[in-house]
């Protein structure tokens, strides 16, 4: 069997996905991308595409080993989305050829069901409860919130203050045997971060996501030493050597991307490093379905898993949803706020490839906002 096909569509909302065909008719798909930026990574999925032509996509390690390292100039979010994307697909193709799921290949599940989280957006306070509501009816046991919008560089009184009682509205309504992880998104200072996650400490936040820049990571050790909620970080580090730092500081969460880092093979990596740190994985996936195929296949079979994001009902969905691009929707199906283990080949996603096709003919150029503080600098988004 041989590679004999590389092929990318831009679909609506924001998503970039690949396709691996082979001569034995054995299809893999890969979800390759950087949000706002998928044209790029689309680019970067075709020059390292001139590898994989005429090769044997069962020898994963050693493809990944030559699209991530073949380059003298490695890393970033562009290749290593582009190398991720691409992984996922091969994995898919290995599955799908030995007729067996993904998490099968990596060594058996250590676990039935996964627990997943839903959005709740928290930017309007006064829907806040309302959203919550909607998702505890649908079954989910945890949600994420924003914790503020463009901050300023030392947050106000009235800055902290908001961002305290949004969570505490968020923590009134989801009550104290469900969970609500709060999203900081790089949008404080260090100093206005260490304030705000002292005042949410009685609220009892499952974790505080990326309260600093991924470009701080020096400053992670002083924060994580001073908070008392749990730090989680990840979503823009693309390797181990990335993560490493952060999981020296002893973050508690490890948050890969799997449309970023790598791919399944380098995650699975990242995972075993994070439990010598005694950190739990919460892979982030804002995206689309064969991401979501992805996270799970890790999930499955690692054992210092903690949660799973999805993207059903997002913000960001406005022209497509999670559902919009597979055929069977039962893996997606979330009960009593889990996903449960199938024994489907590969990824375990089936890919509606006519509607794949017929979004990519007029694709999409979604791109994140710009913000700016009231004097017009610029603000962290």
């Amino acid at each position: 069997m041989r590679i004999d096909r590389v092929e990318t569509f831009l679909v609506p909302p924001r998503w970039l996905f690949c396709r691996v065909g082979t001569d034995d008719g054995v299809v893999g798909w890969g979800e390759p991308v950087v949000e706002g930026r998928a044209e790029v990574v689309r680019a970067a999925v075709d020059v390292l595409a001139e590898h994989l032509i005429g090769q044997d996509p069962l020898r994963i390690q050693d493809h990944w080993q030559v699209l991530s390292k073949g380059g003298f100039y490695r890393g970033g979010p562009v290749l290593s989305s582009a190398v991720a994307g691409l992984d996922q697909a091969l994995w898919d193709i290995a599955g799908k050829t030995y007729g067996a799921p993904v998490h099968a290949l990596l060594g058996g599940p250590v676990r039935d069901r996964v627990r997943v989280y839903a959005w709740v957006g928290g930017d309007e306070p006064a829907v806040l409860a309302e959203h919550i509501a909607a998702q505890i009816e649908a079954g989910f046991t945890a949600v994420k919130m924003n914790a503020a919008g463009a901050t300023s560089p030392l947050a106000t009184p009235a800055e902290t203050t908001a961002v305290v009682d949004r969570v505490a509205v968020a923590r009134e309504a989801i009550g104290p045997d469900r969970d609500v992880a709060v999203d900081f998104h790089g949008r404080f200072t260090p100093a206005s971060a260490r304030r705000v996650l002292a005042e949410l400490a009685p609220l009892h936040p499952l974790f505080a996501e990326e309260p600093l820049l991924p470009d701080q990571s020096h400053l992670l050790p002083a924060l994580v030493a001073a908070s008392p909620v749990p730090i989680a970080t990840g979503e823009r580090l693309y390797s181990r050597a990335d993560f490493l730092p952060a999981l020296t500081a002893g973050v508690a969460v490890a948050q890969p991307d799997l449309s970023h880092a790598g791919g399944i093979t380098e995650v699975q990596r990242i995972a075993a490093l994070a439990e010598t740190y005694g950190a739990l994985l919460a892979p982030h996936c804002p995206l689309g379905p064969i991401a979501l195929a992805a996270c799970l296949q890790i999930a499955w079979v690692t054992p210092n898993f903690l949660i799973q994001e999805q993207s059903r009902g997002i913000h960001y969905n406005k022209r497509g949803d999670l559902l919009s691009y597979v055929l069977d929707t039962e893996p997606f199906r979330f009960t009593d706020g889990h996903a449960h283990r199938t024994a489907l080949p590969g990824l375990g996603v089936e890919v509606d490839e006519a509607a794949v096709r017929a979004a990519d003919r007029s694709g999409h150029a979604w791109r994140n906002p710009v913000w700016r503080h009231p004097d017009g600098s610029f603000a962290e988004w």
